[in-house]
């Protein structure tokens, strides 16, 4: 199925909505995307029209945006674009931009960010891997898939003395 992916620069409208579903936690916001132009005639720049879009974020960006985002912060979003056309009564026509977001950061040109890693829970356990061996044996280029420890200091002492 094609997908119309789009990537929106703009400032957080409202405050994240953050729910816990069955198919697991969801985010929702408005995004505001204001397009700006020199206006040579004043020498000056000038906003032009405002279009918002609604957010959707699922799984860990949700949990990651509820977290990070507040209203007014620039941000960057790419996701999916959705357009839905509903016809209520007595009014006209009514529609929606939304975006299904698969990513979302904040604005780097327009400020500064610290990025702190998400703990995520493991599923199941990995059983602890042994360090490679990454020292190379007597200036071999390749490493000795052999061992399976580093070598001793006296190994390394011997090694040195041969060359």
């Amino acid at each position: 199925m094609n997908e119309t992916m789009v990537c929106a620069v703009g400032n957080v409208a409202t405050q994240p909505i953050y729910r816990d579903l069955a198919a697991g936690p969801s985010v929702r916001f408005r995004l505001a995307v204001t397009a700006r132009y020199f206006d040579r005639e004043k020498s000056v720049w000038t906003a032009g029209h405002t279009s918002f879009f609604t957010v959707w974020a699922n799984r860990q960006l949700a949990t990651n945006v509820a977290a990070s985002l507040s209203v007014g912060d620039p941000i960057v979003v790419q996701g999916r674009l959705k357009v839905r056309t509903e016809v209520r009564e007595g009014q006209p026509n009514w529609s929606s931009a939304d975006i299904d977001a698969v990513a979302i950061g904040h604005d780097l040109a327009r400020g500064t960010s610290a990025f702190r890693r998400a703990n995520r829970q493991e599923t199941t356990a990995s059983p602890p891997r042994s360090e490679p061996n990454w020292e190379t044996q007597g200036g071999d280029s390749a490493v000795d898939s052999s061992a399976d420890s580093a070598p001793s200091d006296q190994q390394l002492a011997e090694s040195l003395a041969v060359t």
